[in-house]
């Protein structure tokens, strides 16, 4: 029953996939996680960078495939940070340091696009089911412990790449929703062709 509970087919691609977490654990989780990260963080919360942050994330998800998650985003003013990331449950940052590398509204879209396909993916907690493996999951719900589930959560997915296949379904998601959006799906191209010539 646990093994049949546990099949999760992600939306957009089809895939089936193993998953232990429910979309409500995603949620519990990526709330605790995203908690500690705020917490050291420098947040930007106005100007015209803020307000776009804030209207992609609202247009994106206002056409993804929700399953009950908690979406937010936050700008986080780190200029060194070439990144953005999604935890579990549709907790967001995007680092100011990636802005320029998009150039636009529609290359931000882009990256948006792409995390939000891995919350909607679960990703985040499909990795997490093959670290923990079955038997250290359910002792973990059984205590109830989410903060110790979020801590792991930043290490496995802030910390440490997600495999090229979740990367690439994520793309694939990404592409369909900044579309669905009104977003120019085309933009990726150059998009990461910019981020291939940062060396990565």
């Amino acid at each position: 029953l646990v093994l049949c509970a546990a099949c999760h087919t992600v939306p957009v691609t089809g895939r089936h996939s193993f998953n232990t977490f429910s979309a409500a654990d995603d949620v519990q989780i990526g709330r605790e996680a995203y908690q500690q990260v705020l917490a050291d963080a420098k947040l930007v919360t106005s100007g015209p960078k803020f307000e776009m942050v804030k209207r992609i994330m609202t247009r994106i998800a206002g056409v993804a495939d929700d399953q009950g998650f908690e979406w937010e985003v936050n700008l986080i003013q780190d200029d060194a940070i070439v990144n953005a990331f999604a935890l579990p449950g549709g907790k967001m940052a995007v680092y100011t340091g990636i802005l320029p590398v998009c150039e636009s509204e529609t290359g931000l879209a882009v990256v948006m696009g792409h995390e939000i396909g891995h919350v909607v993916a679960q990703h985040g907690t499909e990795r997490m089911t093959s670290t923990l493996g079955l038997d250290a999951f359910l002792s973990l719900i059984n205590i109830g412990d989410y903060a110790q589930i979020a801590q792991l959560t930043l290490d496995v997915l802030v910390n440490l790449p997600f495999g090229r296949a979740q990367e690439s379904e994520a793309d694939e998601i990404g592409l369909q929703y900044m579309a669905r959006a009104g977003y120019d799906p085309r933009e990726a191209v150059a998009f990461w062709q910019r981020m291939e010539s940062l060396g990565g």
